[in-house]
């Protein structure tokens, strides 16, 4: 009760308190981070490993299985359970809530490192990613074309100009592609052309995978300079791969090269559509962007939208870009409902007084 005794002894005592009070909140609700939902650290670890062409059963006795055996023996696991696709494999392992999620997940990450050499060349590195219930895009950026630009072509502007400028905002941590198509250079072989010539197919791929690569070879070092060497051997164009020596017939004696283009067709196509995104019917290329874990969703929202005014000044001009999905909306309205709300109770209070 001092308190109240020393308001009413000292009304300006008072009144510049409460004032400064008030700016104080003023000053320190202007840098609070705002989101839809609070920040909670789930510990549950996600093991994706991706094995091109494999069966779904193939997948679970090559793959699955044994990353269940290896991750089974991690301390603090509640529940693991794992799900087998064609040419996925998919495990998700859920600790107790005590287990710190950053000790899991490097503990996860250490048990299948240690099994990596077990799994076969075709195997891709399995991708170990923390679960997070916020980790979803925050914005949604639809690229189009008013004219004849192909899907493919949107794509690679899209991966080598839009993308690169919007994972370098701050607060960004994730850009990816929906609905997008690559180039793929696709070599069809004949048959007929490999048996007459006793060439296998394995032969085939072992020459396309040892002609199409470069490689650091060292460096060259004298009194005054030193260089670096590497190998450049990687094929650009449908030509290229058509020049590649496959085999060399025995029967000739100077061994005469047989080239790809002898036993396959090459075509310069593109890769298997996997997703799409649609807009008003309309299919068009999409880019959904997350932001990194504790970081405010309003703030990266607007440096995004300013980054998207800034790399359309230098697409070509009938290649447009807009933002179709913004997450910052609700928690805008939120907040200034919750200040319109505010201002009205403290109003109502004073009035009532």
């Amino acid at each position: 009760m001092w308190f109240t005794r020393l308001s009413i002894g000292n009304p300006w005592l008072a009144t510049m308190m409460m004032v400064a009070f008030v700016v104080l909140g003023l000053f320190s609700v202007q840098r609070l981070q705002v989101d839809q939902f609070p920040d909670v650290a789930f510990p549950v670890v996600v093991v994706q490993t991706d094995y091109p062409g494999a069966s779904p059963e193939s997948v679970e006795s090559e793959v699955t299985r044994k990353i269940e055996e290896a991750v089974n023996t991690v301390s603090g696991l509640r529940a693991l359970t794992s799900r087998s696709y064609s040419g996925t494999s998919l495990v998700v392992a859920e600790f107790e809530l005590t287990v710190d999620p950053a000790t899991a997940t490097q503990d996860v990450r250490e048990k299948v490192a240690a099994i990596r050499a077990t799994f076969r060349r075709e195997v891709k590195e399995p991708k170990i990613t923390r679960f997070d219930p916020a980790d979803r895009p925050i914005v949604s950026i639809a690229m189009t074309s008013t004219g004849t630009r192909s899907l493919r072509e949107l794509t690679t502007l899209a991966d080598q100009i839009v993308k690169k400028r919007i994972e370098n905002v701050r607060g960004v941590g994730q850009v990816n592609l929906v609905g997008g198509v690559k180039r793929e250079i696709q070599i069809y072989l004949n048959p007929a052309q490999l048996e007459a010539l006793a060439i296998g197919v394995d032969q085939v791929i072992a020459a396309v995978r040892g002609e199409n690569q470069e490689l650091p070879v060292g460096a060259l070092r004298s009194a005054a300079q030193e260089r670096v060497v590497q190998i450049q051997a990687r094929a650009k164009t449908p030509d290229d791969f058509k020049r590649i020596v496959v085999a060399r017939r025995p029967n000739t004696g100077s061994g005469q090269p047989v080239y790809l283009s002898q036993v396959a067709t090459v075509v310069d196509g593109q890769q298997e559509q996997e997703s799409a995104a649609l807009i008003d019917g309309r299919e068009t290329l999409a880019l959904d962007v997350l932001k990194a874990q504790g970081q405010n969703t309003i703030d990266v929202v607007d440096s995004i939208r300013k980054a998207v005014t800034a790399v359309q000044r230098e697409l070509p001009p009938d290649v447009k870009l807009e933002v179709v999905k913004d997450s910052s909306t609700p928690i805008r309205t939120a907040v200034s409902n919750v200040a319109r709300t505010m201002v009205e109770g403290g109003l109502l209070t004073i009035r009532l007084r």
